[in-house]
This record gives C-alpha cells, sequence and structure tokens, in this order.
C-alpha cells in the first residue's frame, strides 16, 4: 500500500483585519465596570483583542469582529448592556454566489489549514441553484473502515492527466508493443489555475509555483511568467499560451511535463510548435464553456487532443455569446461526459473544469457531474484577503463583463503585493481543508478513490429530477405553473 498522501499545514493569519460575519454592541454609558465583567471572561478573548472596547470608554459604538456568537457575554452582563447582531459590513462582501460566509469560510481555512466547523449546526438551505441542488450519497458513513480521514482503508485522492490507452498489443513472444502512456499523476483532484479577474503577475505566478509543488499538483501560469521561473519549479507547472501571440513561442522552453492552449485561430500551429519543441509534453486545450462546447470538444479529439479544460464563468456558468450567463457547470458537464461516453471515448479524454469552484464540496460534486478533475482560481484569491468586491467594474458573467484583469486593477486587499511564501502557505492551507473534506465524503460514499467517483451520477441525488418526479403528473395538467 502507497503512503498515505498528507498535506502538511502550517497556520497561517491573514495579512488584514477581517471583517467578521457577527458584532456585538456594546452600550457603555450605564455600564458600572463590575469587578466580574463578562467580557474579562470571554474564552475567545474577543475582548482582549479588540482593546477600543476596554481601553477608551468614550470610543464609539463598533462591532466585534472576532465574535463567535456563543452569546455568554449578552446573557451574563449584569446590566443587560451587550447585544449581537449580524455584521452590517458583513453582509456587503461577495455578492449571491461568493456569498460572505463562503468568503469568510475560505479565509479561516486559509488561516489554519483545517476543516471548516460551525459549531451551531447547519442553519442554511437544503437546497439552492448550482451545485446546492445535489445532494451526494452517504449510505456508507456508518462504517467504522470507511470513516473518512480516522478510518482505517487508504483513500487515494490521485487523478491522472493525459491520453489513456483502451487496450495493450503484444508480440507472439509477449513483447509489449503498445507505446508507453504518457501521463501525469497528480496526487489531488486539483490545478491551481488562473484568476481571470487578476492581472499576470510573477510573485502571484511563484506563489501558485510553490503550493502546487507542496501539494503535489500543477499550477496554470501565464507564458510570459513561466519562462521566469526558477528550474526547481518547472516541473510543477503548466504554462498558458494563446493562440496569435507570437511573443509567448519563446517561453516554450519553460514547457516541462504539460502545457495548456488557448482555443482559437491559430491553435493548430500552435500546438505544432509545442510538439516540435517538447515532444513528449502533455498538451490541453482551454475552452471557454458555452452552447457548443460540446462538438468543440469531439472535433478536438478527432484532431488529436485528449486534455480539456472547459472554463466556466465567476458562478459556474456557461457563457454565452453576448456575455450573457447560461446554464450552471453541473449542467454542461453532464452533457458533455454523456455524449463522449455514447460515443465511447469517455476513457481516453481527461477532462478539467473550472470558474465557480468555490468550496470543497464544489470540487467533488464537479467530479460527480463527469469531470476528472477541477481549477481553483478565484478561492486562491480569497485565501489571500480577496472580498469579491464589484467596486471596479462589472465581473465576469454580469452584463457587460468579460472577466477581464481590468476588473480587479485597483484589489484593495493588494493580493497582487504579496510575498510569495506567504502567499504559498495560505494555499497550501486553503487546498489541505479541501483535500480532508474530499476525503470525508468519499468516505461517507464508501468509495476509496476519487478516480471512481466521476461520472456517479447515481451515487447523488439531483433536485430537479425529484421535483419531476415528485410533482411531474402536477405540473402538466397545470401546464408548468404549479397550484396556488
Amino acid at each position: 500500500m502507497p503512503d498515505r498522501y498528507h498535506i502538511h499545514t502550517v497556520p497561517t493569519p491573514g495579512r488584514f483585519y477581517r471583517t467578521g460575519k457577527f458584532g456585538g454592541i456594546d452600550w457603555r454609558e450605564d455600564c458600572s465596570r463590575c469587578a466580574n465583567c463578562v467580557k474579562l471572561r470571554c474564552c475567545f478573548d474577543v475582548y482582549a483583542h479588540e482593546g477600543v472596547h476596554n481601553r477608551d470608554p468614550l470610543a464609539p459604538i463598533g462591532t466585534l469582529n472576532e465574535c463567535k456568537a456563543c452569546f455568554s457575554c449578552v446573557q451574563g452582563c449584569t446590566k443587560g448592556l451587550l447585544s449581537l447582531s449580524v455584521n452590517p459590513e458583513f453582509l456587503e462582501m461577495g455578492d449571491d454566489y461568493w456569498t460572505p460566509d463562503i468568503l469568510l469560510s475560505t479565509w479561516n481555512q486559509a488561516d489554519s489549514g483545517k476543516i471548516p466547523v460551525s459549531g451551531a449546526g447547519y442553519r442554511g438551505r437544503f437546497h439552492g441553484p448550482g451545485f446546492d441542488s445535489i445532494w451526494t450519497d452517504m449510505s456508507e458513513i456508518v462504517r467504522p473502515t470507511r470513516d473518512g480521514l480516522h478510518g482505517r482503508e487508504y483513500i487515494s485522492t490521485s487523478v491522472d492527466i493525459g491520453p489513456k490507452p483502451m487496450r495493450l498489443c503484444f508480440s507472439p513472444e509477449g513483447r509489449l508493443l503498445s507505446p508507453p502512456a504518457e501521463l501525469l499523476e497528480l496526487q489531488l483532484p486539483a490545478v491551481l489555475d488562473l484568476d481571470p479577474r487578476i492581472d499576470s503577475n510573477s510573485r502571484l505566478a511563484r506563489a501558485r509555483a510553490m503550493a502546487a509543488r507542496d501539494l503535489r499538483t500543477v499550477a496554470m501560469v501565464a507564458a510570459a511568467e513561466a519562462a521566469g521561473l526558477s528550474p526547481d519549479l518547472r516541473p510543477f507547472v503548466v504554462p498558458v499560451f494563446r493562440g496569435g501571440d507570437a511573443p509567448e513561442l519563446g517561453a516554450i522552453e519553460a514547457v516541462d511535463r504539460m502545457a495548456e492552449l488557448v482555443d482559437g485561430p491559430g491553435l493548430i500551429a500552435l500546438a505544432e510548435a509545442v510538439r516540435a519543441a517538447t515532444p513528449g509534453a502533455i498538451l490541453s486545450i482551454r475552452l471557454r464553456l458555452a452552447p457548443g462546447t460540446g462538438d468543440r470538444v469531439m472535433a478536438l479529439f478527432r484532431a488529436g487532443f485528449r486534455v480539456f479544460h472547459l472554463s466556466a464563468d465567476l458562478h459556474g456558468r456557461m457563457q454565452g455569446e453576448d456575455g450573457s450567463a447560461g446554464p450552471h457547470i453541473k449542467d454542461a458537464l453532464r452533457v458533455i461526459h454523456g455524449d463522449l461516453v455514447g460515443a465511447g471515448v469517455r476513457d481516453e479524454v481527461t477532462l478539467i473544469v473550472s470558474g465557480g469552484i468555490a468550496l470543497a464540496e464544489h470540487m467533488a460534486k464537479s467530479i460527480l457531474c463527469g469531470a476528472d478533475l477541477v481549477g481553483v482560481d478565484t478561492a486562491l484569491s480569497v485565501a489571500l484577503g480577496c472580498r469579491v468586491c464589484r467596486g471596479n467594474g462589472p465581473l465576469q458573467g454580469e452584463a457587460g463583463g468579460d472577466g477581464a484583469a481590468s476588473s480587479c486593477s485597483r484589489c484593495p486587499a493588494g493580493i497582487d503585493g504579496a510575498d510569495a511564501a506567504y502567499a504559498a502557505r495560505r494555499m497550501v492551507n486553503l487546498m489541505g481543508a479541501w483535500h480532508s473534506q474530499l476525503i470525508e465524503v468519499l468516505g461517507a460514499m464508501g468509495i476509496r478513490e476519487v478516480r471512481r467517483l466521476r461520472g456517479e451520477m447515481g451515487r447523488a441525488i439531483f433536485m430537479e429530477e425529484i421535483e419531476k418526479e415528485a410533482f411531474g403528473d402536477l405540473l402538466r395538467v397545470t401546464g408548468g405553473q404549479g397550484v396556488a
């Protein structure tokens, strides 16, 4: 049995004073300065950290951003001067998809590298749009041998990228005639992808490469940035080339094991140039997830390509020609995966999907819908302090937005100026927490390797299908409008 894969995390506090979910309001006018003040007995030392509430009785009322909402101070104050509410500044972060709770959870995971625990049970919705409409099968959760992180069985999270032979050919003497498979094995079903909202930056490129080395995966890096990285990081870097960008051809020497080519008019010529310079490298084709992407995948398959990176928008939606948001990535994946299965070529193809992968469960659900692995992009920026703010122009998927780097060109969190080593540690912590959650999901489903999860749609419940099965006759009678 191979060594158990483990991600070593190091606590790495964030650079900024973050906005917390709960705000404690302290009405100090009637405070009698009790000797046994509940503030001094806070088990989380929130009041000690928020010194303004202790040192300056005349300071304006403020919120406690580190509050965990245990209510012990509210209930214990003899004068009833303390109250608790949701911080309004917290509610203004992010958007409808990258919710404030997701941002805060990502920050906490990047701090510690541990699985987030709410401490008060799940109080949210049990279904919603996108990935929230999928419920996974947890029928094996009672088996002690498959108890996730603490089980006695090894749960593999490694995946392969590259063309896979469907059969082996031998000579009459028993000599293997089939060429060796050119596969790139990753110990994590995720690659560290480029954030489409942020300008290419050598410091961030180095941070992703350093994190990929520690995680034993690969980082997508703009070709121009990949050429400037040190040789020890090259095996963990995938240069991304854009067709028609002649200056990038000089960065072909940075290709080590794999290269990614953005689909466009000059794709075939660029692919031939990369193959001529590095014959053994795996080529991945990055495609914008849009109507007709499935047909494009089949056309490129017939042209000899076997690895495809499907890129959705910031909210995990298919992108229309007019910039409008289409079906969710989970629905598009199921269709493309089914088409490849129907053509009998699914096992020859590697599908990478990115865009809207905001939580560890999104990684597992994307694979369940047919992907081989995912690309993590915006979540890495959130780990460095990003709030997915909207103050500098439209974001990808919005009206007038194309995901260009200009939408985050004036980042208030200063992500592009973060130290590479610090940024790499935060990324490793986040992916370490995601890896632990993936193992928990696989263990609860009774699956011992993540490769078996691919396309296992029978191990999940899709809300749309359940509603159709339960209310199909009713909807037909009422013309699809339901009843009052």
